[in-house]
């Protein structure tokens, strides 16, 4: 059996409920969806959000109401569903439901952005190692993991259309692009780079300038795996022609 997992920053699930988004959910008809950036907790949402046919729904909103928070649809009931990792500051935020499964623990996250100053840079790098080390406490146990969502950073200069005029900005910063090797020298892999090489490929665009149409943009969302789990990958791709948001769907299929 292969699954079809579906990844989407929808900046703002309210917005993009006006926009179709169900029409495409069920039509597309993922086995699991991981939304990031809902901007809402699960009481601001219509049932026709929350209570989707044939599928389970999880949310987690941000203590800040109208901020960052995820979702998590899926039509196979998870064994157990955490918020976070344990920790307030990173936890209070929203940005994590972590869904364990019989064959692999799926991690879907809204990680920060570091643009709005030093210490939003700061927090960001420390959710990042936050990741990496509740990933390795699950490998250590035997568990193969999925994490997937918006990572806020471009990790080459092949993910990012204009890598000089932005390596002095957040979301390309040597030290943003490093924890990423870092975290790829533990034994994890970016899927999306198993299959696809291609130099043009992104999952963001600014709204301004009509960078979308131009595809001047950012590969920020990913699907990374442990090195373990690869065999299991079948393909890892990315949606650019769904709109609604300025990020667009990921995918990757898995054989289970």
């Amino acid at each position: 059996m292969t699954l079809k997992i579906y990844s989407w920053n929808v900046n703002g699930i309210r917005a993009v409920h006006k926009k179709g988004f169900l029409k495409w959910f069920l039509e597309e008809s993922p086995d699991i969806l991981c939304i990031q950036e809902t901007k809402a907790n699960v009481d601001q949402l219509p049932r026709t959000l929350t209570k989707v046919p044939d599928y389970y729904s999880y949310f987690k909103g941000a203590e800040k109401k109208g901020y960052s928070g995820v979702a998590l649809y899926t039509k196979i009931k998870p064994e157990k569903v955490e918020y976070g990792f344990g920790i307030p500051k990173f936890d209070d935020e929203g940005r994590t439901i972590i869904a364990h499964y019989d064959e692999f623990i799926l991690l879907n996250i809204y990680f920060p952005n570091g643009k709005i100053s030093n210490e939003r840079l700061l927090y960001k790098l420390e959710f990042y190692d936050a990741l990496l080390d509740h990933a390795e406490s699950l490998r250590k146990m035997g568990k193969n993991i999925i994490i997937c969502g918006d990572l806020n950073t471009a990790h080459k200069e092949i993910d990012i259309a204009r890598p000089k005029a932005n390596e002095k900005i957040s979301g390309f910063l040597p030290e943003e692009r490093a924890w990423i090797d870092k975290f790829l020298d533990h034994g994890y892999m970016d899927t999306f780079r198993m299959f696809n090489t291609d130099t043009d490929q992104y999952t963001w665009w600014s709204y301004r300038t009509r960078a979308r149409e131009r595809n001047v943009g950012w590969r920020l969302d990913y699907f990374f795996i442990n090195k373990e789990f690869k065999d299991k990958i079948r393909s890892s791709y990315i949606l650019s022609d769904v709109t609604g948001s300025d990020h667009c769907p990921i995918g990757l299929d898995v054989d289970i």
